[in-house]
């Protein structure tokens, strides 16, 4: 049990109410520790540990955000976690805590076939189509504030950079509301046999325009696989939605998730690197600025 202290295991047992056997740290979790963990009856849960800032100053609303997104999807088809136990402070568990229950399946970052593809289509349909009803999540937040809107010093095509900041200094595009995984990637996603059996990570569930969701996973995909893997993913969710579109409002929404990634995208490569990718910084910026070309460009 290296990965978990005494604090965070005596917390889960007596929560939990198994003696726990085995504690191994799972790969990905770019703003939190994830423990996976077997008790003694064979039974398995996953831990999430707020352990790293910014995000655990602000842990008791995220924990206790997903533990409800999670029981609200319940009922839905949408593969979730069940959420089992918080601790938003961390008194207890030693930092501030979610136990949840262990979904089967694997990630599955290497692949950008059509089948995986259409697949994550279709389920992010399902989760759009989902009706909160009175529960409505929160409004979304842009994760490209002002304050981001500098031009990196990575950047090959500079004047891409300010042509996307001008473009955000515009008012949003008006939109219908729709409910938003708002982190949906490859990373958040767990396979078995060729399906999504999972999906996971709902500390930032919102209320806003399907694209913004659309657009993260397709920049995602295009820094993992290239430009054309994330025009793919969009084209297969215009597929099943209602094919309609304003291209002005796409490009909007996708600009806004691009920027989002600044100053350096560098900060998500080391879980691919983790996950036996080979995709070095640089590669990753790259990838990063070809895609802000295909959006302003083709869009």
């Amino acid at each position: 049990m290296d990965s978990a202290t005494e604090v965070e295991i005596r917390w889960v047992e007596t929560t939990w109410q198994r003696r726990i056997t085995r504690a191994r740290r799972l790969t990905g979790g770019s703003t939190s520790t994830m423990l996976g963990l077997t008790g003694h009856d064979g039974e398995q849960a996953v831990l999430r540990l707020m352990t790293k800032e910014p995000w655990r100053r602000h842990a008791a609303g995220l924990l206790s955000r997903e533990a409800a997104v999670q029981q609200q999807l319940q009922q839905s088809s949408i593969p979730v976690p069940r959420s089992v136990a918080l601790d938003l402070s961390g008194e207890i568990a030693g930092a501030p805590a979610h136990l949840m229950s262990w979904l089967p399946g694997r990630l599955c970052l290497t692949s950008a076939t059509d089948g995986v593809l259409e697949e994550m289509a279709q389920v992010l349909v399902g989760i759009h189509q989902f009706a909160p009803g009175r529960n409505r999540p929160r409004q979304y937040q842009s994760w490209a504030a002002p304050g981001k809107r500098v031009v990196p010093l990575w950047a090959q095509r500079r004047q891409l950079w300010r042509q996307a900041f001008e473009l955000l200094e515009q008012p949003a595009p008006a939109y219908a509301g729709t409910f938003l995984h708002r982190d949906f990637h490859l990373g958040n996603l767990l396979w078995s046999q060729g399906r999504i059996s999972g999906v996971v990570d709902w500390v930032e569930t919102s209320w806003g325009p399907a694209t913004l969701d659309v657009a993260h996973a397709a920049t995602y995909l295009a820094m993992l696989h290239g430009v054309e893997a994330g025009a793919r993913f969009t084209n297969a969710y215009r597929r099943r939605a209602d094919g309609r579109h304003d291209e002005d409002e796409f490009r909007y929404w996708n600009v806004m998730d691009i920027v989002g990634y600044l100053p350096d995208p560098a900060k998500v490569v080391q879980p691919w690197r983790d996950s036996g990718l080979d995709i070095n910084d640089d590669l990753a910026r790259s990838r990063l600025e070809q895609r802000l070309e295909h959006v302003l460009r083709t869009h």
